[in-house]
């Protein structure tokens, strides 16, 4: 039974909400963030996430991977930041869960077209999506980390409501009856600590998952 977990860049908006929601289930948590702790974890980490080393992740059951990059120049850091976690983490008993993008799911059963790829897919999110499909496709070429990346839908509302409930799904893009492909932050949060606190038997271990309305 997981107990003890670090959440990483947990000061922004999916961090805040993932570590209130373990906090609320009674986890023991530790933010990770560069300055002060804006979160309501029981402990905090001050420090970049690109100095963190084994010792600072050590006894932890879960990490959870909340960094995102949203300017150009910095997209390439989804890569080298998720590198640099699977090295640290390399071995360990502890998971590695990421926050991931939504860009990078099939659209085909061959799994040979993604989102991204589609007609219509915005082009002005085209480069973020880019960039956190290649570390998708990265990580899961690491079988000395236990990880499991998780989409959201292709709305994922910041400011959405907490409906307390969600569709989970695998590789490929689902939608409602609608066509609708939509997932709060605070609904999104409720997935990622359940796939935290998941029996061994049903977590998805080297897995990427996807979760929607």
């Amino acid at each position: 039974m997981t107990q003890n977990i670090a959440v990483i860049a947990a000061n922004g908006k999916s961090g805040q909400l993932i570590v209130r929601e373990a906090v609320d289930r009674g986890l023991d948590v530790t933010a990770v963030v560069r300055g002060e702790n804006k979160t309501v974890a029981q402990h905090a980490i001050i420090k970049d996430l690109f100095d963190l080393t084994a010792a600072d992740l050590a006894g932890f059951d879960v990490v959870v991977d909340a960094f995102g990059a949203w300017t150009p120049e910095t997209f390439p850091q989804h890569s080298t930041s998720l590198k640099h976690l699977a090295d640290v983490l390399s071995s360990a008993d502890a998971r590695l869960i990421v926050v991931g993008g939504a860009g990078s799911l099939y659209v085909n059963p061959e799994h040979t077209v993604q989102l991204s790829q589609t007609d219509g897919f915005p082009e002005a999110f085209l480069p973020l999506a880019t960039a956190m499909g290649d570390s998708l496709a990265e990580l899961r070429e690491r079988s000395d980390v236990r990880w499991t990346y998780v989409s959201p839908a292709a709305d994922f509302q910041a400011d959405g409501p907490r409906t307390g409930k969600y569709v989970l799904a695998g590789e490929e893009f689902t939608a409602n009856e609608a066509g609708e492909s939509a997932i709060s932050y605070a609904d999104y949060a409720i997935a990622i600590v359940d796939e935290a606190t998941a029996a061994p038997e049903n977590a998805h271990i080297n897995e990427r998952i996807s979760v929607r309305w």
